[in-house]
């Protein structure tokens, strides 16, 4: 068995080819695909954050609104960019999404990627320390958001206070609990993965990461998370983790299927820079009919890894089409796949 959710970009264009031509539009689209895809039977919605771009940027009134919208399926990012955020506030904007979803949230976070702009997070009105990089500046900040998301007290009462107080410091408010087990860490390196598995966060993988070996993309995917598992066990972390990958996949079983992503062309892994001097491998798409897609998808090492696949979707094609992207995989592919 194997979680099955879908990864939204919220990508937006006004463009008369787009399904998805604005904001409002990437955003209330995002809410149906969710609702759509809880009715299918998938297990997950999920959504990328990028600042300064037509795509989806603030997650918490998104997330908040699919949580009031649907009762089952998990809700999350992957990833927000901690660079730009104030962790002390996200804490609690994360603990009231939580709780408007009963306790659904899976949230996915990471020091963040190439932006739009450049130091975005510097108009956000974050600057790293003396000595620290943007990197360290976001993983710092994560570290902040761990340590409130515990729910100890650590803030001093006014002993003149406008309502009154419960006994002892006071903590930020309101808490959820159990939020803390389900923050995941997007890692594009090996060094990260283990990083994160210190702190006892879970573990995203996206399409791309540090090309750290010349191997095939899934192949340094898996060994990345053999060594992320392998520091939590070192970490003594008494819950089990988890780990998700993401993957573009299409089953090719109409005319529209085969219109859209019939023509190939990303059947290999591609190699380029995320920044000067980060030498990236980006893994390959997947589409084909149902039987092959199955046997094609049974050699990526890992999605075998990994106990939850994020389908990322092509949004702006419309929510009736991409949830017809997810019921065909659940449909057609997991079950020859062992995952339904």
């Amino acid at each position: 068995m194997k979680n099955i959710g879908f990864l939204s970009f919220g990508h937006w264009t006004p463009s008369p080819q787009s399904g998805t031509r604005s904001a409002g539009d990437a955003l209330l689209q995002s809410i149906d695909l969710a609702v759509a895809a809880e009715e299918l039977g998938a297990d997950g919605a999920y959504f990328r954050v990028h600042h300064f771009a037509r795509q989806l940027a603030s997650p918490f009134p998104l997330l908040a609104a699919v949580g009031a919208r649907t009762r089952r399926i998990e809700i999350g990012t992957a990833v927000i960019d901690m660079r730009y955020e104030n962790p002390l506030y996200m804490a609690e904007d994360a603990g009231a999404a939580d709780l408007i979803s009963h306790g659904r949230l899976q949230l996915g976070i990471s020091r963040g990627s190439p932006e739009q702009v450049i130091d975005g997070w510097r108009h956000f009105g974050y600057q790293p320390e003396e000595g620290m990089t943007d990197a360290d500046m976001g993983r710092r900040h994560a570290e902040v958001f761990l340590d409130v998301l515990e729910g100890e007290g650590f803030a001093k009462p006014n002993p003149r206070p406008m309502f009154p107080n419960p006994p002892g410091l006071l903590r930020l408010e309101p808490h959820s609990e159990g939020l803390r087990e389900r923050i995941w860490w997007g890692a594009g390196s090996n060094a990260t993965a283990i990083w994160a598995a210190r702190h006892g966060m879970n573990l995203q993988n996206s399409t791309l990461k540090d090309d750290e070996t010349g191997e095939p993309f899934h192949v340094q995917q898996a060994a990345q998370i053999r060594a992320y598992r392998d520091a939590w066990k070192e970490a003594g972390h008494q819950r089990t983790p988890r780990v998700s990958v993401s993957r573009s996949i299409f089953a090719l079983v109409d005319d529209r299927d085969r219109a859209y992503f019939g023509r190939g062309g990303k059947e290999a892994d591609s190699i380029g820079y995320i920044d000067e001097s980060t030498r990236a491998i980006f893994g390959r798409s997947y589409a084909a009919e149902p039987d092959v897609l199955a046997r094609e998808l049974a050699g990526d090492e890992a999605i075998a890894e990994a106990d939850t696949l994020l389908l990322t979707v092509p949004n702006q094609l419309g929510v009736d089409y991409n949830a017809h992207v997810i019921e065909s995989i659940l449909k057609h592919v997991a079950p020859a796949l062992g995952w339904r």
